[in-house]
């Protein structure tokens, strides 16, 4: 069963989302301050977090910045669920890697399609292994079955979504890629989210592979459509 970790402070949110989720078959952990959350995390992984921001001990954004940047719970989708609904805090969220941003109040229904989203995109590594097991362009080298990419011959790590937007990247050089484009084959036909989830981790790209992040060579922004990566002269 499909064990989904709820940290909220607020009890009535805690039981709201806990509700709607059982109700679908998942199994529920709460949690109401940070510091039990990451207990409950290092002791019980789940397969997902919904997150509250403003939260005592621990705030989520914290809470968010350690998963992602430990590699025994990179991999867990986050959604964070908070009243704060600015979009520099959507961006901050994004950037420090959540995979989605829920604002209060919300729709459990919504809330309960954008968990369902997030939970099919962990069976899309697999696919990756499909086609070309390696790629070279210029000086960018991707080895997907092993989930490797080298740029000018060094090793960069890349999280599981930079991976998957490099590889359309590469497979694609010289056409240009809208963003809905691009939400709809790395984040899921019906991922429910704004273009901006696109531009964050573009920018993440960017300033793993450019040489000048803030003058950028290889991903050349499309203004008002998307994205290109350059022809690159072999």
């Amino acid at each position: 069963m499909v064990r989904i970790l709820v940290v909220d402070d607020e009890v009535t949110i805690q039981e709201l989302v806990r509700y709607n989720l059982e109700k679908s078959g998942f199994e529920v952990l709460v949690a109401g301050d940070g510091p039990t959350a990451l207990q409950r995390i290092e002791k019980e992984p789940p397969d997902l977090i919904i997150l509250d921001l403003m939260l005592p001990g621990i705030d989520g954004l914290e809470i968010c910045r350690r998963l992602k940047s430990d590699r025994a719970t990179a991999s867990i989708p986050v959604i964070i669920l908070s009243a704060k609904n600015d979009e520099l805090d959507k961006v901050l969220g994004l950037e420090l890697g959540a995979d989605d941003y829920v604002t209060k109040p919300f729709s459990p229904r919504e809330l309960l399609a954008r968990v369902k989203v997030c939970l099919r995109r962990l069976s899309l590594p697999a696919p990756l292994n499909q086609g070309q097991a390696t790629i070279k362009v210029g000086p960018f080298l991707m080895q997907v079955p092993e989930y490797r990419f080298y740029a000018h011959g060094r090793p960069v790590e890349l999280a599981p979504k930079e991976f998957e937007l490099m590889r359309f990247f590469l497979l694609n050089v010289g056409k240009v890629l809208r963003r809905e484009l691009l939400l709809e084959k790395i984040w899921g036909y019906d991922y429910i989210a704004d273009t901006r989830t696109v531009d964050v981790h573009v920018r993440h790209l960017r300033q793993k592979i450019e040489p000048d992040p803030g003058n950028p060579f290889y991903i050349e922004t499309i203004r008002l459509v998307g994205y290109r990566f350059r022809e690159i002269p072999s």
